[in-house]
């Protein structure tokens, strides 16, 4: 090979090699989106600021409403309301936090006993006449206060089955 065949490879190889590199990369879809989303919103910014900055402020606006807006207050936990007894009157046994109907309520000697209360004793699981069936007829014999609430525990008199006549105390949500 002559020295003018060599010097014309090379020159076709950096020919090709240019061509190359003048040739831009492709970008994914996505990229070339954002990209093109990105030079777009800096170019608003720099023709017409007013309008790039009153946007901006709309979108933090509508995500402060959204985030500040809160929910409708009926929507949360439903509480269990206490309702309002009368000495004397007959109510019945059922608890309000529990969904199974086979489920016990309570009665304790001393109100505040319920809240502090330990079966891990055979005789306190098993005692007569400490859990009582739900629908137990009972009437209403006194109240007592505790923790800053008042009428919390209520002092009970069974009206039927095999405790009849027994006395306990069970929260007043209890009794209704």
């Amino acid at each position: 090979m002559s020295n003018q065949e060599i010097e014309n490879q090379v020159d076709d190889q950096v020919a090709a090699e240019a061509v190359v590199e003048a040739q831009p990369i492709e970008k994914e879809p996505s990229e070339a989106a954002a990209t093109n989303f990105l030079s777009t919103v800096l170019a608003l910014k720099d023709k017409n600021p007013k309008v790039f900055f009153g946007a901006v402020g709309g979108v933090v606006v509508l995500l402060l409403i959204v985030i500040f807006s809160g929910g409708d207050s009926k929507s949360g936990v439903s509480k269990s309301a206490i309702k309002e007894l009368v000495i004397g009157q007959q109510y019945v046994l059922k608890s309000a936090n529990a969904y199974d109907a086979s489920s016990t309520v309570r009665l304790v000697s001393v109100p505040g006993a319920i809240a502090a209360y330990d079966d891990t004793e055979e005789a306190d699981r098993n005692g007569a006449c400490q859990h009582m069936a739900q629908n137990t007829p009972v009437s209403v014999l006194e109240f007592a206060d505790a923790y800053g609430k008042k009428n919390s525990y209520v002092k009970v008199k069974i009206e039927d089955g095999d405790c009849k006549g027994n006395e306990g105390w069970a929260l007043a949500i209890d009794v209704q």
